[in-house]
């Protein structure tokens, strides 16, 4: 990443106005991205959730055949649906120069519908109201982490590599612990992933500013609307990740 001298120095020549108008609209394309990808992922998760709590209670399931719910939750599909969200972000950040504006907003929001599902197992699990509350406390700490990174002036670029060592280390950890299935371990993932995330949710927004400021000053404009996409992505992981780890401290269990 670029230093904050070297970006100041490269923008010199963009007048202060342009960049606070149209980093203002870019940032408000990221934060719009990112609430409908919210919505769509709330939404599967809602119905699939409600109706494999239906199922397991033995009452009857709504939109989704009992046939499917078994499928997705008990049969060894369960393992693709856990494991696809994590491949489809891997092979969007590699197809990104490859694919149009419109087809990798088009995956991106693909990408939210599977996740949806992949997490939609917490409505069987939590109880609705400890979900709402959880995603609200998400929310506004989400809020002020966001803001935190976007107003500073400290430069927190240097927290990028530890902070993605810290994520490969929970990606390595929940992977063995789904064979441990120990609570101590889980509770120690949980606490710092909500760490670990929260540092991301700064850090990531210091960086989708930048990044806008750099592409400004070398005239990268035509490459902005797909930076506002793989920055929605971002911010979009911080916070799902954010509130899964908050959901094992804060949630009630039906």
């Amino acid at each position: 990443m670029a230093e904050f001298g070297t970006i100041r120095r490269a923008g010199s020549g963009v007048r202060t106005a342009e960049i606070d108008v149209g980093l203002r609209a870019h940032m408000n394309k990221v934060y719009g991205l990112m609430s409908i990808a919210m919505v769509v992922t709330g939404a599967v998760a809602w119905v699939f959730g409600t109706d494999a709590a239906n199922f397991v209670n033995n009452r009857p399931t709504g939109l989704i055949p009992a046939a499917m719910i078994e499928a997705i939750y008990f049969s060894p599909l369960r393992w693709v649906i856990m494991f696809a969200p994590l491949v489809m972000v891997f092979a969007m950040g590699a197809m990104v120069n490859r694919l149009s504006e419109s087809a990798l907003q088009f995956f991106f929001y693909s990408f939210s519908a599977v996740m949806g599902l992949s997490i939609s197992w917490i409505f069987a699990v939590f109880t609705g109201m400890s979900i709402a509350q959880t995603f609200f406390i998400t929310a506004i700490a989400f809020a002020g982490l966001s803001l935190w990174g976007y107003t500073t002036k400290k430069d927190i670029s240097g927290w990028g590599s530890f902070l993605i060592m810290g994520v490969i280390g929970l990606i390595v950890a929940s992977i063995v612990n789904i064979f441990l299935q120990s609570p101590a371990v889980m509770f120690a993932i949980s606490g710092l992933g909500v760490l670990i995330f929260a540092g991301l949710t700064a850090y990531d927004t210091q960086k989708i500013k930048n990044d806008y400021l750099m592409m400004r000053s070398q005239g990268g404009e035509a490459y902005l609307g797909k930076a506002a996409i793989m920055g929605a992505l971002s911010l979009y992981l911080d916070f799902i990740n954010l509130f899964m780890f908050l959901l094992q401290f804060l949630g009630n269990r039906e």
